[in-house]
Order: C-alpha cells, then structure tokens, then sequence
C-alpha cells in the first residue's frame, strides 16, 4: 500500500498550528469528585449519624469527655475512608493513564505511529484491518474496506466503505485497508457530540458482592443484638442515653463496615503492583480471576517468541522472481531501522531490500487470518498486469499449476509438489516459519488460482528467554499451558518442544479440530498441548470445550477476530501492541507483549487473593467476636464488658492498622507450588474457621470478665481486663494470619506493636484512663491475659489441622 501513498502529510510547523487552534483529539471527561466532596461524602454513613447523635446526647446531659471522644472517633472513621478512596481512585487514575491509543499517519511525507490524541485536523491516517479509526476521517484511498460502527449506531454489522465515505472516531476497521483525512476530531466528532458526560462506573465483582452480603447479614444480626441490648439495659435501670451509646458503639464495632472499603484497595493496589510489570489490568474481576487461572492459552508469535523475524533459510526455483515479490507483495515500511506494519513483512522487506524494482501498485487483496496469504495486482510502465502472492506455504503450493524453473514455466508435477512440501517440513523441522511466493499474469479468471510458484523463505523467530522457566513455573502451579498458532505444524511442535509446553500431550491443527463433532473435542480438549495452523474462529471453539470442563482460562489474542474470544475467556489478554478492538475486549492487556508477563500476573493474582482471604478472616472473626462476647454477658445477667468509647476503640484497631497491612503481606512460599484455588473464598472451612475464632474470643473475655466479678476486682478493672484481653485477642488474630512468605510482615509487626503501645497508653496515662475508664493493671494481670490471649494462637493451628 506504500507505493499509493502520494499523501506527503503535513508539515510540523502545520501540526502545532493546527493543535493550537483546534486543541486535542480526545473527549472530555466527567471532572474527577473534589476532594472536599470526597470528604463530606464519608459522612453521609447511617453509622456516622448514630455516632453524631450519640455524641450530642453526651453533650446534653453533661459528658464532655465521651462526647468528645466520639467526635474522635467519628473523625478517625471519616479519615481513614478518606484516604482509603483516594488511593483507590489514585491507583485507578494511574492504570487509565497508562493506556495509550495511537494511530498510524503520514507526516513530512513519513510514516509515523502516534498518540492519537496528537492528531488534527488534515492529517493523513493509515487505516488497517483491526485498528480503531482515532478521529471522523473522509477516506481518499480504499481497499476492499468494512468497519463496525456500532459505538455510534448500536448495530454491529460490517459496513463496506468506499472512496469519499466518512468513517467515524471508535469504529472497528474489520477487513481492508485505507488512507484518510481528518475532518473533525474530539468533541466535534459524531461520537463527541453524543458522548454522554458520564464516567464508566467499575461493576461490582462476585467476590465484594459475596463480602458485601456477608457483611449484611452480619450486620443485621449486630442490629438485632444492639436492639436487644438497648431493651435489655434499659431494664436494668441503666439511663437512656448511655444506654443508647452503648447500643450504638456496639453496632460500629460489631458491623464490618471497612470490609467494602479495604477490599476495593486491596484490589486496586494489586492492579497498581501489577502495572508495574507491564500487565494493565481493565477490571477489578480479572484480578480475583487471575489468581484462579487453570489454563493459560497463549499465541505463538511476539508473546511466546521475540517477534523479531529474519530470514534464515531459502529455497528458490527462481531467485530473482521471488525477491521482487517479498519487495513488491508487502505492507511494512522501514522507518529508521523499525519495522511499522507487520513483522514478517518486515523481516522478508528487509531481506529484499536490495532489489531494484518499482511497479505501480493498482489493487490489493489485504491479508487475512482465513485465505492466510496477501495479493497484490500490478501495472508494468509496458505489458499486462501482473499478480503477486505469498502466504502460507502449503495453501500456496495448493493454488499453483506452474512453476517457474529460472525463467522457465513448466506444470507443477505431482514429483515436484512432493520434493517442495519436503523442503517446507525441512525447514519447519528447524523451527522457521515458512512463506510461500508465486505470481501469474493477470487475466479475467480467479486472481488467487493458477498461481505460478517461485520458491519460499524460512524466518526464525526465537523464543524468548524468560518463556521456558515462564511455562515451568505454570507447569508447578498446576497450569496448563496450550500454545495457539497460525504457523504450519511441524514449526509449531518444534518451538513447542523448546519451551516444554508439549510434552506427551496432542498437536492438532485447525482443519481437524473442524472435523470433530463438539463431544469428540470436548473429550480430548484437555489432553491436547499445541494448536497449528489455527484460525481465530477456532479460538472461540477451544475457549468453549475448556470452561465446559470447569477451567478457569486465560486467552491471548492480539487481532480483531479474536475479540470474541477473548470476550468468552475468563480471563481476554490482549497484546500491547494489538488492535484497538482486541484490547478492549480484553481484561488484561500485555505492554510488553510477553508470555512472562501472563505468569507474574497470575502469581500476583494468587497473592492478592490469599490477602484478601487474610483479612475478611481477620475482621469478620473479630466482629462475630464482639457480638458472641455481648451476647452471653447479657445472657449470663452480667454487666456489659465494654464501654462505648472502649467498643469505638476495637473498631478502630479493627479497622485500622492490621488489618490494612494484611492486605498487602507477601506472597507465600508455596504460592506458585501448589493448584490454583477456584472455589468460592467464603467457603465452608473458611466460615467455621471464622466462627471458631468468634467463639474463643468470647468465651475467653467473658470467663475472665466474670473471674475479675467473682474476685470482687471491681467492674472498672474486670472491664479493663476484658478490654485488653480483647485487643491482645485480636493482635495474636492479626499474627495468624501473617503470609509464610520469604519477604518478612514488617509492615503487620510495626501494626501490632503500635496497637500494643497504644492499648498500653490508654491503661496507664491518667489522662487517657479518664477517657477510656480504665485503670492500671498489675503484672500477673497481663501474664493471665497473654496465656489466654495465646489461645487463639493454638485454636489457629488446631483447626488448620481438623477442619478440611
């Protein structure tokens, strides 16, 4: 297509004159929520409001203190949800940023690859199969041109264009090529000017509506318990509002409201981590996804090899004939030494660069994953047309009835087609990807048939260095990884075989995976290690027979075709330098385009699904806990072991520092040693282990609590007793679930010790005792309460070892 490119572009000075006066080619965007509004918004919490209404009655009947405290607490709260949305917005702001669209254009009469929010007004943009038209452009070059323009209309249907058609910004280029001009770009755009002032709003994913409903159901029993109480002091003589504080307080440290709140940072710091390796990740649900893959399903070329083609190897009936088609059958362009366009275009280009030859090109029959080859029509200055073909080699061979012996045409004999299908498997033997070459006169016939042959082109394409150990460590976690490619079989088996993905496993090809009925496949689906010569409509089919048998699949795929399938995957990956349309179909994308990539992902995956396990662990034994303790003091007819303010400062611990530092522990020793998890993360023993914990918490503080009665301790040292013990209860919880990883808790030991420092504080300062009604306890004291605290230590690994 470069020889019609006529276009010289404009000029630089033009491009800053023209962006000074027309500005940007992007969309507006919602304005991001102030942080003021970011702020207040905390407040509009029904608990908050109890909180306040509890506060003003401490004020009203002369309680100062405890008014004050609850002010304290409230803001404490407001904070801490504060900075937990703005790094998760922050974090989330960050990954958008890192997604750039670029369009291809003409400019000082150079082919250049640009942002395309770069472009303006004029510019010449290349259009190809599988890119995303980056402004409203008038086509002035078409060839065999079809877009999908259902961003802008909602039908999705191939749309043929021709010569003065306009295209419009976000539709998909499906079949063809073209060079257009830029008409309007932004938001004078079609889609601009009914672009929707609305931000996309993240969905919530299954595993924060599992935590979301766990939390409500744990909510409503600490309303009915809170309920009860408030009944239940308020007949024992207790007055109203601090029995109203009490209710109150009790349903903030009961109810796990951080939950929501620390697992969407959780999860977004994880996408942050994973950026930082390349892996952009779209959605919150592919970071829950990731840590559950089962198989990983991965292209050959650029993701599982360098995509850095060469030709290595040749085979020429005819030498001179077959270098002109690599130079004149092509796309690529060499721009300073880079290869813009297709890599093995680029590489064969390369190769060919020294031939001195220029025909005027007419027409073209663009390259596509179906025909797997290219034809391009030309017009000698005198005599006919001429036709130029490669492409696969065995389709290729397929479509010639001649060949070209040096300048000599003879019939392809069947002898002959044997000894050129031996060289093709020679080479493919050796890894290279084959490329066939054949032209004809043009006639009035079928283009693509009658083909003449002239020879073929082996291209290495090594695999990449981290590739083999990538595919090992998935082999361990119980992975399987299945190679996917268009290249000839044997090409196919060979890289496999090199990076240890096929083993004693199957290798099928394209035209037998569509002779199979959907029951013969699905039963051999899983022992099959290599697909060749695959189209992307076989993609959809593999995606389908693996999540059939309950895996959890991770896609590759790079060109428009494969959209659909990486929309069905579990998991879409799409490559970094792949089309528009397959990144957004996509739920992870690779900026550097490397299998390696894929496994860090997974690995850190995994990582933040054992952390988020860690801490709904944590805080929901905590709050089962706190109602199980209040529940059978009321029921013993003993005093309430807590005060308000005391029941606001286990909500703070609870919420605060240990249980923000488990969501980001390291990864365990074993992480990637073991099968991926693909259950539910509440499952059965994850819930009894929760219960449990509850149950030993409360049993422990209230037997001690009623030791401290029975002793005539007095209530303000029973409480104070009670209280620590259920702080120290919840330090040794925060331990349990520390990650066994190589990278030390640093983090969860400095939240321990500066809870413990704390809690130390309010039991001695007198300044402290008199707001948190504590008194100081002696040295046996705190012996009796870690023994018992430790309890949870051992019922830890009890239960580790009873329930399955």
């Amino acid at each position: 297509m470069e020889d019609s490119l006529t276009f010289k572009g404009l000029a630089t000075e033009e491009v800053a004159e023209r962006q000074k006066k027309h500005g940007l080619n992007k969309l507006e965007e919602k304005k991001p929520t102030p942080l003021i509004v970011l702020f207040l918004s905390q407040f509009m919490d029904i608990l908050i409001g109890l909180l306040l209404v509890a506060a003003v009655a401490a004020y009203a009947i002369g309680d100062v203190i405890d008014a004050g405290v609850i002010i304290l607490a409230v803001l404490l709260n407001v904070i801490m949800g504060f900075i937990q949305e703005y790094r998760s917005l922050k974090a989330m702001e960050s990954l958008k940023n890192l997604i750039v669209k670029t369009a291809v254009v003409k400019r000082d009469g150079e082919i250049r690859k640009i942002s395309s929010e770069e472009l303006t007004i004029d510019d010449i943009v290349i259009l190809e199969e599988g890119s995303k038209v980056p402004a409203d452009l008038r086509l002035v070059e078409v060839n065999d041109l079809s877009c999908d323009e259902s961003s802008l209309t909602g039908e999705s249907e191939a749309i043929k264009k021709e010569v003065d058609d306009k295209v419009y910004m976000d539709s998909n280029i499906l079949t063809g090529n073209a060079i257009g001009i830029v008409e309007n770009i932004g938001m004078e755009t079609e889609i601009g000017k009914i672009a929707k002032i609305v931000q996309e709003e993240d969905e919530d994913t299954p595993l924060k509506t599992k935590v979301g409903n766990l939390g409500k159901t744990l909510s409503l029993i600490a309303i009915i318990v809170c309920i009860a109480i408030f009944i239940l002091e308020l007949y024992k003589g207790i007055p109203l509002v601090e029995t109203f504080m009490t209710a109150v307080s009790l349903a903030v440290a009961a109810i796990p409201e951080g939950l929501p709140a620390v697992l969407t940072l959780t999860l977004a710091l994880g996408m942050s981590q994973m950026a930082k390796s390349d892996a952009i990740v779209r959605k919150l649900l592919s970071v829950e996804t990731l840590g559950s893959c089962t198989i990983i399903c991965s292209d050959k070329t650029g993701t599982l090899t360098e995509n850095k083609m060469t030709v290595v190897d040749s085979y020429y009936t005819n030498k001179e004939k077959t270098l002109e088609i690599g130079k004149l059958c092509n796309n690529a362009v060499i721009n300073d030494g880079e290869v813009i366009g297709d890599q093995t275009d680029g590489a064969i280009l390369k190769f060919c660069h020294d031939v001195e030859i220029d025909l005027e090109r007419i027409d073209e029959i663009p390259l596509d994953s179906n025909r797997k080859m290219m034809t391009t029509i030309h017009r000698p200055s005198n005599g006919n047309d001429i036709i130029l073909t490669k492409g696969a080699p065995e389709i290729i061979l397929d479509k010639c009835k001649y060949i070209d012996n040096e300048g000599t045409i003879e019939i392809l004999d069947a002898e002959t087609k044997e000894m050129i299908i031996k060289k093709i498997d020679e080479m493919s033997d050796k890894a290279l990807r084959v490329i066939g070459f054949a032209y004809k006169n043009k006639d009035e016939y079928d283009t693509e048939k009658n083909l003449t042959f002239t020879g073929l082109m082996g291209l290495i394409d090594p695999p990449k260095k981290d590739a083999k150990k990538a595919a090992e460590d998935c082999i361990k976690a119980g992975i399987q990884v299945k190679m996917i490619t268009g290249d000839y079989e044997k090409t196919a088996s060979a890289i496999a075989k090199e990076l240890g993905i096929l083993t004693s496993g199957r290798v099928i090809t394209g035209d037998e995976l569509e002779k199979l009925t959907l029951d013969e496949y699905y039963e051999i689906a899983n022992d099959i290690q290599v697909y060749a010569r695959v189209k992307p409509i076989h993609k959809m089919k593999i995606v389908e027979a693996l999540k059939n048998s309950n895996n959890i699949v991770a896609m590759t795929g790079d060109g428009v075709n494969d959209a659909p399938a990486l929309k069905k995957a579990s998991i879409g990956v799409a490559m970094g330098d792949g089309t528009d349309v397959a990144k957004e179909s996509a739920d992870m994308i690779l900026q550097n385009n490397d299998f390696a990539t894929i496994v860090k992902a997974v690995k850190e995956g995994r990582k933040i699904y054992d952390n988020i396990k860690r801490f709904v662990k944590f805080q929901v034994s905590t709050n089962v806990g706190a109602i199980l303790t209040i529940v059978g003091t009321s029921l013993l007819s003993l005093p309430l072991p807590f005060n308000p303010v005391q029941l606001l400062w286990l909500n703070i611990v609870m919420d605060g520092p240990p249980a923000q530092t488990l969501g980001v522990e390291g990864a365990e020793k074993d992480l990637m040693q073991r099968p991926p998890e693909t259950g539910d993360i509440l499952t059965r023993k994850t819930l009894m282990e929760i219960l449990i914990s509850g149950i030993v918490m409360a049993i422990g503080t209230i037997a001690l609590f009623a030791y401290q009665l029975n002793i005539n301790a007095g209530e303000s040292k029973a409480m104070t007793v009670a209280f620590t013990l259920f702080v120290m209860y919840q330090l040794f919880n925060a331990y349990n679930r520390k990650a066994d990883s190589d990278r030390p808790s640093t983090y969860l030991y400095l939240a321990i010790i500066l809870s413990f420092i704390l809690q130390v504080l309010i039991i001695y300062i007198p300044q402290l005792q008199l707001i948190f009604r504590t008194t100081s306890i002696n040295l046996i004291d705190w012996l009796v309460i870690i023994i018992i605290a430790f309890t949870i230590i051992i019922a830890d690994k009890l239960m580790t070892k009873v329930i399955k």
